[in-house]
């Protein structure tokens, strides 16, 4: 019997919001805490979040705390704010959280400026705390409504790693778990750059084919560049890399594919639209990680382009112009 029961939550974003009531399916009582007033009025008096979440309930083992300290004290911590904001919730909650309490990184992307992955914020800022990563092919609305999904946590230790899978996992939100951590944010970072490049194909209307090769052709970028940073080619085909990139890439739902969509209907992108896009970014942090390895990644750099103002014709025309080689 698994000791953990008591799961804090940090963060009532879509995900984190759809985490609270994953984690009440799988028996655990769940106390959730968001720093936006609004979100917190709301879900108490209406057990709802409209804000981020429309349309879905919370379950009943949810608890909207009034309390960051007392939802730090859980047995497990899932920390659930976006990457660009990984660090300053990791520096308040640095004081609260005891020595020993596991932190599950819910998020998927590289911190600017330092080019840090999710996990190595934590070592850094809280080194006494176990930590593990959360990711795979999973949309907040769909894992929210009890939908079948299924993704990877990956910690250092296989004991770890698996009791968190046997605590998380549901009937409907199957966890399967891994030691790969590298392996597991590069994949969750990686394709949300590569979705925005789908998004745009698809917005240009270029065709399956093209959205298929681009998909292919993006992986294997995916591929070169987590084998240069120690990822395991198993994780990366699996659900926290091949898995998620698929989903991303599928459907105006992602919110990467819906910005490149735009990008490439020639839309004009308002800046607080693409602030709330990790592959934005993400973007420019990847291509400069991959440089510093060597690692060939021309979607990426492509998508960097665009980001930063160039013509998305252009950069189309410049894919489509590369050497003709032998597929890697």
């Amino acid at each position: 019997m698994i000791g953990i029961r008591h799961i804090g939550i940090l963060g009532a974003g879509a995900w984190g919001t759809a985490l609270a009531n994953a984690c009440a399916r799988a028996g655990r009582l769940v106390e959730l805490y968001d720093e936006d007033p609004e979100v917190m009025t709301e879900l108490r008096e209406r057990r709802t979040n409209s804000k981020r979440l429309a349309g879905v309930t919370l379950a009943d083992a949810v608890s909207p705390s009034e309390s960051f300290e007392d939802v730090a004290a859980h047995d497990v911590l899932l920390l659930a704010v976006p990457t660009q904001h990984f660090r300053a919730l990791c520096i308040e909650l640095a004081p609260h959280v005891a020595d020993g309490t596991p932190l599950v990184a819910c998020a998927k992307g590289i911190e600017r400026g330092t080019g840090k992955f999710i996990t190595e914020i934590i070592e850094e800022l809280i080194p006494a705390a176990p930590r593990a990563i959360l990711s795979g092919p999973s949309f907040a609305s769909d894992v929210a409504r009890g939908l079948p999904a299924a993704v990877t946590v990956a910690a250092h230790e296989d004991g770890l790693a698996a009791t968190l899978a046997e605590t998380l996992s549901s009937p409907t939100f199957r966890i399967y778990h891994s030691t790969d951590v590298r392996g597991a944010e590069i994949g969750g970072a990686a394709k949300n750059v590569l979705a925005i490049a789908a998004g745009i194909v698809a917005g240009r209307e270029l065709g399956a084919s093209a959205l298929a090769a681009l998909i292919t052709r993006g992986f294997a970028e995916l591929m070169r560049f987590g084998r240069a940073y120690g990822a395991r080619s198993e994780t990366l085909m699996g659900l926290s890399g091949l898995g998620d990139l698929i989903l991303t890439c599928s459907t105006p739902q992602s919110r990467n594919f819906s910005l490149g969509m735009a990008i490439g209907r020639g839309e004009k992108i308002a800046p607080e639209s693409s602030q709330l896009v990790e592959g934005a970014f993400t973007a420019p942090i990847l291509v400069e990680l991959a440089r510093k390895k060597n690692v060939d990644m021309p979607v990426a750099e492509a998508v960097e382009r665009v980001l930063s103002g160039a013509e998305v014709g252009e950069a189309i025309e410049q894919l489509l112009a590369r050497p003709i080689k032998a597929e890697l």
